[in-house]
C-alpha cells in the first residue's frame, strides 16, 4: 500500500495526510509531520505560532480522513521547523463525572514535544501566549555525538552521586562561567572525577514549572519555588532554564557526552507518578486537555486519586499511558544516551487504574523487558505518598534496583547508638539478603542521606527538623529522622561536640562505602554542606540549597577522607561482590573476640571480615560511647586503612602495617577498617 501523497490547502498551508507514528512533531522533507492521539477526543486542531511572537500563525483543523483510530496525523508543507512553535486545541465532551475535561478554548502542549518554549529563564513566570503558557517546539536531530560510548559500568561497581543541575553550580563562588546550567556542571566534571564517583544521578531535568505551588515570602521579598522539580510539564523536553544557550537539548546532550568522556554514567530522576496539572483546580497543560480519563487515575465519580500527595496520579498501567512512558524512556536512552533512570515514588507504577496494587504491573514488566532499555540501570524509590512501602518487595522482575530505605534507617540508628539494631545493621551491611536474596546485592542502593531530608552534616547536628524558612509553620518535612545532635542542637563552638560530629560523619561514610550494594552520596555531604536543620528544602532556590564551593577548601580533610574511601572501595573487590556473601566463607562476624559477635539488644559493636579470593577487609564499627579492645583474626598481615577514632585514613595501597596484628583498639563511636595480605600460619 502506498502512502497518500495528495495535498490540499488548510488555513493557507499546503498539507497532506501524515504518518501516525512516531507521535510528536517530526521534521520531514518539505515540512513537519504532526501526530497526536486521543481515544476520547472528537476533533483536533493544530495551532501554529510564529516563534518569538505572540502571533498565532494559523489554526489547522485535522481533516477526518487524516485520522486512523484515535490518532491524528498531518504533514504541513512549507513550514520551517526553526521558525514555528505549536500546540493543539482538542475538542470532546466536558463531563467531569465521567472523567472528561476537554476544553478547546485552551491550547495544550504536545505531550511528545521534544522542547517547550515559554520558560527559558529561571524564576520568570512563563509568558502566556494565546491561551497557553507552554508552546511545543520542533527539534531537529542534528547533534554531533562524536565517538560517545556509554561507560557500561557494572552495577556493583557504581558509586552514585545525587545532584541538582542548578544547585550544583548556582552559588556565586562556584567559579564557573555559566552558573546554574548544564554547561556549568560540565565545568565541574574534573571535581567529580577527582572525588572518584562514577555515576551522577541528576534530580529532575524534564521541563517543569518552578512556579507550581510557588509562594512569596513577604519578610525576605523572595519566592519559594518548586526548586526540586518533581512536577513534570514536559516528559520529552529538557528543562529550558537549565541551559546557558538557546538549545537545552544540545546542552544536556553535551553534558552527557562529557560525563561519559570522563567515565561517569548519567542516571535521570524521572517523575512518572504525577504531573504539574494537579487536581481539578490545577492548570490544563497537556494530559488533562488531551485525554484526562486515560492519563489519570480517577474515582468512579471522576475525582482524582492522589497517591502522589500532589493532587493527581498518572494512570501508569493504562495501555495508552504505558506506551507513552515507554516511548519517553526509549527516547532518553537512545537520543540522549543516558545510562539509567531512578523512578520517583515508584510504588505508584505498580498500581492499577483504580489504585489497587498489582502483583504483575504491566508497565514495570514492560520496562524490565524492553530491548532499548536492556542495558539501562533502573532504580525504584519503592514507596508512595499513600503509604504503599515496597522496599524489598517491589515487583521489579529482577531488573530494578531499589533505594533501600531500610538501609538508611538502620545505619542512622546504629551510629547514634540505639538499642537492638546491630543485627539489622549487619544484614544491611552485607547487601540486605533478606530483601534481595533472589537478586544480587547491587539491587540495594544504599544511602544515608538524599535530597529529601537532612544533609549528613545536619544529621549529626540536629535532633529535630527546623523548617520554619519554608513558610509552612514547620508542619512540612518528615519528623522521623533517626538523627542525633551529638549533645547540642544546631551550631556550637564546643570542640568536643564538633569533634564527635566530625567523627560521626566519617563513621557514616565509611560504613556506607564498605557495605555490599551500591552506595549513593548526596551532593555536598563530602564537604559538610548544611541546610541548617531544614529537612525539606524543596522550595529554596538559595544558598540554603546550593552547593557552597568554599566548603571544598574549608573542609578539605573531609573531602580527602571521602575521596580515599571511594578509592579504597574501588581497589577491593571484596566490597563489591556480585553475589551474596556466604556466611563462614565470604564473611565472618566477630565481637571483642574472633568469631563471637554480640547480637544482643544491648550490643553496639559490628565487626566483620570479608573476603574475595586473596582480598581481605576487616571492618569494626563501635557505636558505644566507650572504647573496646578487639582480637583480630589470625594469619593476616593486617594494615590500617582508616580509624575514625584516631583520625587516620591512608591512601589506598599505602596502608601501614599494624604494630600488633593480633589486636586492635576501637575507640568510642568509631569505625576502623583494615586490609591484609595473607601470611603463612606459624
Amino acid at each position: 500500500m502506498t502512502a497518500d501523497l495528495s495535498t490540499r490547502w488548510i488555513a493557507g498551508f499546503e498539507v497532506r495526510a501524515g504518518r501516525q507514528l512516531p507521535f510528536g512533531a517530526t521534521p520531514v522533507p518539505g515540512g513537519v509531520n504532526f501526530a497526536v492521539s486521543s481515544n476520547h477526543a472528537t476533533a483536533v486542531t493544530l495551532v501554529l505560532f510564529r516563534r518569538g511572537s505572540a502571533d498565532v500563525l494559523a489554526e489547522l483543523p485535522f481533516p477526518e480522513d487524516f485520522r486512523v483510530g484515535g490518532a491524528w496525523a498531518m504533514t504541513v508543507l512549507g513550514v520551517d521547523a526553526d521558525d514555528v512553535d505549536y500546540g493543539y486545541r482538542v475538542d470532546g465532551p466536558f463531563d467531569p463525572d465521567a472523567g472528561h475535561r476537554f476544553d478547546p478554548a485552551v491550547v495544550i502542549a504536545d505531550p511528545y514535544a521534544k522542547a517547550l518554549a515559554g520558560a527559558e529563564e529561571w524564576g520568570v513566570r512563563p509568558v502566556r501566549y494565546a491561551q497557553t503558557a507552554w508552546r511545543s517546539r520542533v527539534v531537529r536531530d542534528d547533534f554531533d555525538w562524536e565517538d560517545d560510548r556509554r561507560p557500561g559500568i557494572a552495577q556493583e561497581d557504581l558509586v552514585v552521586y545525587e545532584a541538582h543541575v542548578r544547585g550544583f553550580t548556582r552559588h556565586p563562588n562556584s567559579g564557573v562561567a555559566r552558573p546554574g546550567t548544564y554547561a556549568g556542571l560540565v565545568e565541574k566534571i574534573p571535581y567529580l572525577k577527582r572525588l572518584g564517583v562514577n555515576c551522577v544521578e541528576l534530580m529532575p531535568v524534564f521541563e517543569f514549572d518552578e512556579f507550581t505551588n510557588s509562594r512569596h515570602d513577604p519578610e525576605t521579598d523572595t519566592w519559594w519555588y518548586n526548586y526540586w522539580g518533581y512536577s513534570t510539564v514536559g516528559f520529552f523536553a529538557p528543562k529550558a532554564s537549565f541551559a546557558a544557550g538557546p538549545s537545552a537539548v544540545d546542552e544536556l546532550k553535551t553534558l552527557v557526552k562529557e560525563l561519559h568522556r570522563a567515565g561517569i554514567e548519567v542516571v535521570l530522576d524521572v517523575v512518572f507518578n504525577h504531573t504539574a496539572e494537579g487536581n481539578e483546580w490545577g492548570p490544563t497543560i497537556s494530559f488533562r486537555g488531551l485525554d484526562n480519563r486515560t492519563f489519570y487515575m480517577l474515582t468512579p465519580d471522576g475525582e482524582y486519586h492522589n497517591f502522589s500527595g500532589t493532587g493527581n496520579t498518572v494512570n501508569c498501567n493504562d495501555p495508552v499511558v504505558r506506551g507513552f512512558l515507554l516511548d519517553c524512556l526509549r527516547y532518553w536512552a537512545s537520543e540522549f544516551h543516558v545510562d539509567g533512570f531512578r523512578f520517583d515514588l515508584a510504588a505508584i507504577l505498580s498500581r492499577g487504574p483504580d489504585g489497587s496494587v498489582l502483583a504483575n504491573p504491566p508497565l514495570v514488566e514492560a520496562l524490565a523487558g524492553d530491548p532499548v532499555l536492556r542495558d539501562c540501570k533502573l532504580i525504584a524509590e519503592a514507596w508512595d505518598a499513600a503509604g504503599l512501602y515496597q522496599v524489598g518487595t517491589f515487583p521489579g522482575y529482577r531488573r530494578f534496583a531499589e533505594w533501600n530505605g531500610r538501609y538508611r534507617d538502620a545505619l542512622r540508628r546504629f551510629i547514634k547508638g540505639d538499642d537492638d539494631v546491630v543485627g539489622e545493621m549487619a544484614t544491611r551491611f552485607v547487601g540486605s539478603p533478606d530483601l534481595y536474596g533472589d537478586r544480587e546485592p547491587a539491587a540495594s542502593v544504599n544511602f544515608v542521606t538524599s535530597h529529601d531530608g537532612f544533609t549528613l552534616a545536619d544529621l549529626v547536628a540536629y535532633n529535630d527538623k527546623h523548617n520554619e524558612a519554608n513558610g509552612e509553620d514547620g508542619r512540612d518535612g518528615d519528623p522521623a529522622n533517626n538523627s542525633w545532635n551529638s549533645g547540642v542542637e544546631g551550631p556550637t563552638d564546643d570542640p568536643e561536640v564538633l569533634a564527635l560530629r566530625d567523627r560521626q560523619v566519617r563513621n557514616a561514610l565509611l560504613l556506607l562505602l564498605t557495605s555490599q550494594g551500591v552506595p549513593m552520596l548526596l551532593s555536598g555531604d563530602e564537604v559538610g554542606r548544611t541546610q541548617h536543620g531544614n529537612n525539606n528544602a524543596y522550595c529554596h532556590d538559595s544558598e540554603l540549597s546550593w552547593f557552597d564551593w568554599d566548603l571544598v577548601e574549608r573542609n578539605e580533610e573531609l573531602f580527602e577522607f571521602t575521596r580515599r574511601v571511594i578509592a579504597f572501595r574501588a581497589a577491593h573487590p571484596a566490597l563489591r561482590r556480585r553475589g551474596h556473601l556466604a556466611g563462614g566463607q565470604d564473611v565472618t562476624w566477630h565481637g571483642a573476640r574472633v568469631g563471637e559477635p554480640d547480637w544482643s539488644p544491648g550490643g553496639r559493636l559490628l565487626a566483620a571480615s570479608v573476603r574475595f579470593g586473596d582480598d581481605h577487609v576487616y571492618v569494626a564499627a563501635n557505636a558505644h560511647w566507650e572504647g573496646v579492645e578487639l582480637a583480630l583474626p589470625e594469619g593476616h598481615d593486617w594494615r590500617l586503612f582508616a580509624d575514625t577514632g584516631a583520625g587516620v585514613v591512608s591512601e589506598p595501597g599505602q596502608e601501614p602495617p599494624l604494630a600488633d596484628r593480633s589486636r586492635l583498639w576501637a575507640g568510642p563511636r568509631s569505625v576502623v577498617v583494615l586490609t591484609s595480605r595473607p601470611t603463612l600460619q606459624e
